[in-house]
């Protein structure tokens, strides 16, 4: 029953390559049993799924290396450590997963890598029912972010640690560019270290000769391959509206032309005040509709609201920003301000890590309810009371931090 997904393993695990490390690699707990990796259609799962695979596979083949006994080696030396599964697969349309799990863990199994979860039916229930039975397997699996993990999903609930898989930051993608190997920082060292830390990289690239690329093509790991960057975002934005928001969400296919008329016109306004009853006048549907679906193109990761401190949904956000810079700029028709990619671009970077929130001071945005920011183009003459990150601007001085600093969070 697993030899052929055992070839599809192995093909797929050959021919993967993963240009960086990514971070979030040596953030997770791997002891844990049962792993969410969450993220936006695009930014790489599969391939940090099949990273893993591979690091499974060499630590496996250097314990057996290192292995005294003969016997034991020997013995051990045909087991299948790990594999990677997609779930899309016909083969789960008459096996369970379940079933699946233990015929693997039989056979000496114990890492379960499972790729678009979302299309097996019942697949919450027999993740449960795999963790409570194999207690020496191991499931790391995909998940969409519009799919609800631990809220109102008793059947994971107490057993899932769940992780989030970002684009490219900038610094991997200044990394990927040139070859360094930067390191990341926490906000509290860029905020009061900026001036050493930035003169250090600037010693060693120029970060502005890459900054403007990447705000329109680096976030996502298409702009690696050999394809028209702006045709592949278009399909996966589309089928994020397909699947990951109808499909999963439930809607009627007959809304799809609602969904896509939405996001144009944030395509068209963002960042942008939100105007439920326009919205919902040219969209055609109801104020409470018009909002969840704004919630569910922010859950699929197209939009970021951006709320007062305290306030959430279903409260209408002060401001909408496209949820990155590059997804900002798929409009042809539109000729961006600097401004208002510096800012979507400030928001993106800070908000995986911080509570990002609009704020009655004369700030644009504060963090974590303590820091307050100003984004600028460029840097004035005088001085600031506040923080500022500045958007054309490569060494900083006092408060002023250049912008693209703040893409060394990850």
């Amino acid at each position: 029953m697993l030899e052929a997904f055992y070839k599809i393993h192995d093909y797929l695990v050959a021919r993967s390559h993963a240009p960086i490390r990514r971070l979030l690699m040596d953030e997770i707990n791997w002891n844990d049993r049962l792993i969410a990796i969450k993220g936006a259609r695009g930014v790489g799962k599969t391939d940090f799924l099949l990273a893993r695979a591979k690091q499974l596979e060499e630590n496996y083949a250097l314990m057996l290396e290192q292995e005294t006994s003969q016997r034991k080696r020997k013995s051990a030396e045909g087991r299948r450590i790990c594999v990677y599964v997609n779930l899309s697969d016909f083969f789960f349309t008459d096996n369970s997963l379940v079933q699946f799990a233990a015929e693997f863990v039989k056979q000496g199994g114990r890492y379960l890598l499972l790729d678009q979860t979302f299309k097996y039916s019942n697949w919450s229930k027999e993740l449960r029912r795999c963790h409570d039975k194999f207690k020496e397997l191991h499931i790391i699996f995909t998940a969409s972010p519009v799919m609800r993990l631990i809220e109102d999903n008793r059947d994971l609930a107490g057993i899932v640690k769940m992780y989030n898989l970002r684009g490219f930051s900038f610094r991997e993608y200044l990394n990927l560019r040139t070859g360094k190997n930067f390191k990341a920082y926490k906000l509290e060292e860029l905020m009061k270290s900026h001036i050493s830390i930035a003169t250090e990289i600037c010693s060693r690239v120029r970060p502005l000769d890459y900054f403007f690329d990447y705000l329109r093509q680096g976030y996502y790991p298409a702009f690696l391959e050999n394809i028209n960057f702006e045709d592949e975002l278009l399909k996966t934005m589309n089928m994020v509206l397909e699947v990951d928001v109808l499909l999963i969400k439930q809607i009627e296919v007959s809304n799809l032309a609602k969904l896509r008329s939405m996001l144009y016109q944030m395509l068209k306004d963002t960042p942008c005040a939100l105007n439920i009853s326009s919205l919902s006048d040219i969209i055609d549907t109801s104020r409470a509709t018009t909002m969840n679906y704004i919630k569910y193109l922010k859950d699929a990761r197209l939009l970021n609201l951006l709320y007062m401190e305290d306030k959430s949904f279903p409260m209408k956000p002060m401001k909408v920003y496209m949820q990155n810079t590059n997804l900002a700029y798929m409009i042809s028709t539109r000729d961006l301000a600097d401004q208002d990619i510096f800012e979507t671009y400030f928001y993106n970077a800070l908000h995986g890590g911080h509570k990002v929130n609009a704020t009655e001071r004369s700030a644009m945005f504060v963090i974590d309810k303590k820091w307050y920011f100003d984004v600028l183009e460029n840097m004035p003459s005088r001085d600031s009371i506040r923080p500022c990150a500045v958007g054309n601007l490569e060494i900083g001085k006092e408060n002023y931090i250049p912008l693209w600093l703040l893409g060394f969070l990850y």
